[in-house]
């Protein structure tokens, strides 16, 4: 079992921009042979994307106290690009790892994209 905490976000358009309003902290649940594996991929701030059900969890504390909580069974969490640097490409038959860092690839680096209504000075 992998398991995350996770911010779920509730952006709202606000002139030009996005506010964040009423996000909320939640566990996540992934149940997966991998999972052990995959623990090694999530790092702290990381953006994913969870594909889930919601479970109203319950248990008793240590001291014998009812508790409520909900809690979010996975079905995928997948890693979202926004900050990440680099994908490294784990060996296959005997060959190197391959880096997909689009620097050391020799791709050309991405320009940022004009939103409509920019000025070219912006």
């Amino acid at each position: 079992m992998l398991r995350l905490n996770v911010y779920f976000d509730n952006p709202v358009p606000r002139e030009g921009s996005y506010e964040d309003r009423r996000g909320y902290w939640a566990p996540v649940e992934l149940w997966h042979r991998e999972a052990e594996h995959w623990s090694t991929l999530y790092q702290k701030g990381m953006r994913v994307l969870v594909e889930d059900r919601t479970v109203h969890d319950e248990w008793e504390d240590s001291e014998d106290n009812a508790r409520v909580t909900f809690k979010i069974e996975a079905r995928r969490v997948g890693i979202l690009p926004h900050r990440v640097h680099s994908v490294i490409m784990r060996e296959r038959s005997g060959e190197p790892a391959v880096s997909q860092n689009t620097e050391q690839a020799g791709l050309p680096a991405s320009k940022p994209k004009k939103r409509r209504g920019q000025s070219p000075a912006d």
